[in-house]
């Protein structure tokens, strides 16, 4: 093969598909990408057995079809380093030509047939949903998600699909996160069977594609016991996680008697300094509630204590609870409203976040 590309449109391109591939791994060629070079695109894969993409670079040139194996991080520092607007890559059987204005390097590329399948998307698919809309609820959610649970389940995002709605949930068993996503079209295709469980990983692979245009649509289809995406210029496979997932309907509080509506800039900002005075010892911000007012406190022993102290919208009795200040922030951080509601019960009982139907917050308390 030999093709001629932005280097900046290369360089792109192999930072998202170069983020599948495992650090380390007894199998060396899992370390590798793919490239392949056919017709006027050029097309790089990625797996690490579990997840994978395929992912067509833009602003290229082919001179020659064909395709090659190569050490993943070689390639992505050779371009990244670059300094050419135009980088051309020349593959024999046995090496890898990458060639700039003032550069030549030889990369040694190992067995095509060594590489493993990544699957393509192939069928019809199950339904369809806007690239930006599923990228929005992956951002309400994946931050939740547990990140190295024993709980396999809780290491995913739970997909339920109902009508033209896809509800995303994502837990780590001290806080909840659900976001709920309009579909494009209804479902035309049988789901597997039970609950439906992606990994994090996969959907954090996923908000990171581009968009082609506004607009962009992603087909989605289950194959076995895999989910495969495709959007545009990516085609992204994974393994569905196996387990359990919690019964989230039941940690939704029913009961909570109090409601605030806050400032979402405002109380950000207002947790981000208070949090200037937590420790390990203390790991928790105290927010007491009065009429018209919230104030947020922290104590560090022998460091000192902070207090910010905001107006609010809230005329229930006075109540006093802790949080973590870096799961509320976490929160904030994806509500696009101006204001949100702060539901509450008792100082013992879970905290929870409202922004207009879709996104929904759970957070256990704590004490600071």
């Amino acid at each position: 093969m030999k093709a001629k590309f932005n280097r900046a449109s290369l360089q792109e391109a192999l930072a998202l598909v170069t983020s599948v591939i495992p650090s380390r791994t007894p199998k060396a060629i899992l370390q590798c990408l793919r490239m392949t070079a056919k017709g006027d695109a050029v097309t790089l894969s990625a797996t690490d057995l579990e997840v994978g993409i395929q992912y067509s670079v833009g602003q290229v040139e082919v001179a020659t079809a064909g395709e090659t194996v190569l050490p993943a991080d070689k390639i992505l520092a050779i371009v990244r380093e670059g300094i050419d607007e135009v980088v051309e890559i020349e593959a024999t059987e046995a090496s890898v030509q990458v060639r700039g204005a003032d550069s030549h390097f030889t990369i040694f590329g190992h067995d095509i047939d060594q590489f493993p399948p990544v699957p393509g998307f192939d069928g019809k698919a199950d339904f369809e949903i806007k690239l930006d809309k599923l990228q929005e609820g992956i951002e309400q959610t994946v931050f939740a998600a547990a990140k190295e649970s024993t709980r396999y389940a809780l290491n995913g995002i739970l997909w339920e699909v109902s009508g033209k709605k896809l509800t995303m949930v994502a837990t780590d068993g001290r806080r909840l996160a659900r976001s709920v996503v309009a579909l494009e079209t209804a479902v035309k295709g049988e789901l597997p069977a039970g609950r439906i469980i992606v990994p994090a990983k996969t959907m954090t692979l996923l908000d990171r594609i581009p968009s082609v245009s506004e607009g962009t649509t992603v087909s989605v289809r289950f194959a076995a016991n895999q989910i495969i995406l495709s959007c545009g210029t990516a085609v992204i496979s994974s393994n569905l996680v196996e387990g359990n997932f919690p019964k989230y309907d039941d940690i939704i509080p029913k009961d909570h008697d109090k409601k605030a509506v806050i400032s979402t800039g405002g109380l950000l900002s207002a947790v981000r300094r208070a949090a200037l005075m937590v420790n390990e010892e203390t790991r928790g911000v105290r927010f007491s509630l009065a009429n018209g007012s919230l104030t947020i406190s922290s104590r560090a022993p022998e460091a000192g204590d902070a207090q910010v102290e905001m107006a609010i919208e809230y005329s229930g009795p006075a109540i006093e609870i802790g949080f973590n200040p870096g799961f509320i922030v976490d929160a904030l951080k994806v509500i696009e409203p101006e204001t949100f509601e702060l539901h509450l019960g008792e100082p013992d009982r879970p905290g929870m976040i409202k922004s207009g139907s879709h996104f929904l917050y759970i957070v256990m308390p704590v004490n600071p």
